[in-house]
């Protein structure tokens, strides 16, 4: 973007249409720093390029990682890049001109397709800012689509998008409940049915949860979900449905998820990608933007924004949602990714993450010290007790070449290791050693 530095003569012009002598009038005396700040003395070009060397020369690299907790680390094909590269998606905007955005369009359509796919849904948005932000998206649906006030939310929903739903409540006048985990690691079915009653608008349950386990029974959560009128929502780790059976399967009427990694590099833990599908009779009620084929004058395939209930568009108190845009670039690298890997390459990616990381669990919890505190069944993921306090053994496996598994504060003193289809079993075997060693 140009820069556009403002005269003398215009500062002035602006201060006087404002009614103040100087810029410093503009902002409150407790908004004012008590002192400048201390900062160094200015760089020239080539100095400020060195010291910012000097400084990525800090970060550690070949590090064997193990940290997940809903950012993970998946192989990317190299034809992703290529496509996401190219100049007809990557200086995309808002595709309002249908005419001059064909290629965006036609992207976002693949992607809500293969979402469709994926989930076993009638209809997917262009996609949401996050797993959070889809997850609390997706129970304000609910809420307003039922006319009820208490969302059902699984303790072992992300931690993240539990405290996001729980916002998106505490301003939208509905309540969130939790769901308590039985000793095997799931939801506590019992709980969960003995909660539902006639201000139940929906629950949400993740697949697989945030401690890596497999949900086993969604279907006898949703049938009584539905005999009151309420509605079933599953948050999906969309790599673990190249082999689990899709959420409608289980009577899921809105699927939610992070799939940012599928496709696009960790970044530092961003940006995310939150996909949002739903059942065919929620599809006037789903937020963001949906794209379309259709055909033009002369009978040619094209591409439209379908639907967009969103404040920009039409009446405030009418929107769906205030989430005006969509994560494009990330929703082509994921749709990249899906069509590079097809069927069969999602369903081997996603079987490696599950013999890995069930070969770990094993190999770790057999450790001296060591537990394995859940016991149900786990896609890439599973909680590790340990003899010495998960921030400490981080410490010292980083020392070791190794990134230990994310700290939990329940159960405490367990780690949440991750295992993925990049984890080759030395590794494994390695940091098992590493493990031992720890005091």
């Amino acid at each position: 973007m140009s820069y556009t530095p403002n005269t003398e003569a215009d500062r002035r012009e602006m201060l006087s249409g404002a009614g103040v002598s100087s810029v410093d009038e503009l902002f409150p005396k407790e908004a004012k720093a008590a002192s400048a700040p201390d900062l160094p003395p200015p760089l020239s070009e080539p100095e400020l390029m060195e010291h910012l060397e000097s400084l990525s020369g800090r970060n550690k690299a070949g590090l064997v990682s193990f940290l997940g907790g809903g950012s993970y680390r998946h192989y990317v094909p190299s034809v992703v890049k290529h496509l996401t590269g190219r100049s007809e998606f990557y200086t995309s905007y808002t595709p309002y001109q249908p005419e001059l955005s064909q290629g965006v369009l036609q992207a976002i359509y693949e992607f809500q397709s293969m979402i469709c796919s994926l989930t076993g849904m009638d209809a997917a948005n262009a996609s949401m800012y996050d797993g959070g932000s889809s997850a609390a998206e997706a129970v304000s649906l609910a809420c307003r689509f039922t006319g009820k006030g208490k969302a059902l939310v699984s303790s072992a929903l992300h931690p993240n998008y539990r405290a996001v739903v729980k916002t998106y409540g505490q301003f939208s006048g509905w309540t969130a409940e939790d769901i308590p985990l039985s000793p095997s690691g799931i939801i506590d079915m019992k709980a969960a049915l003995s909660a539902i009653d006639d201000d139940t608008a929906c629950a949400i349950v993740s697949q697989p949860n945030f401690f890596g386990c497999i949900e086993e029974e969604l279907g006898e959560l949703a049938d009584a979900l539905h005999k009151r009128g309420a509605l079933m929502i599953v948050s999906v780790d969309p790599l673990s449905l190249g082999i689990l059976k899709p959420p409608a399967d289980c009577g899921a009427d809105i699927v939610t998820g992070e799939a940012g990694y599928l496709g696009s590099p960790l970044s530092f833990g961003g940006p995310g990608l939150g996909i949002f599908a739903a059942k065919g009779d929620l599809l006037r009620f789903m937020p963001g933007r949906l794209s379309g084929a259709t055909t033009d004058s002369q009978g040619r395939r094209g591409f439209v924004l379908t639907l967009q209930t969103r404040e920009q568009h039409i009446r405030r108190e009418r929107a769906g949602s205030n989430i005006c845009t969509n994560e494009a670039l990330n929703a082509l690298a994921t749709t990249a990714y899906l069509s590079a890997m097809g069927r069969r390459g999602l369903r081997e990616a996603a079987e490696h993450c599950l013999q890995k990381a069930n070969y770990a669990r094993r190999v770790l919890g057999g450790l001296k010290g060591y537990g394995i505190p859940f016991r149900a069944k786990v896609f890439k993921e599973f909680v590790l007790s340990m003899p010495v306090s998960p921030e400490k053994a981080n410490r010292a496996l980083l020392k070791k070449g190794f990134v230990g598994g994310l700290p939990l504060k329940n159960p405490a003193g367990s780690s949440l290791v991750c295992v993925t289809e990049l984890t080759k079993k030395s590794d494994i075997d390695a940091f098992s050693e590493a493990l031992k060693g720890l005091k």
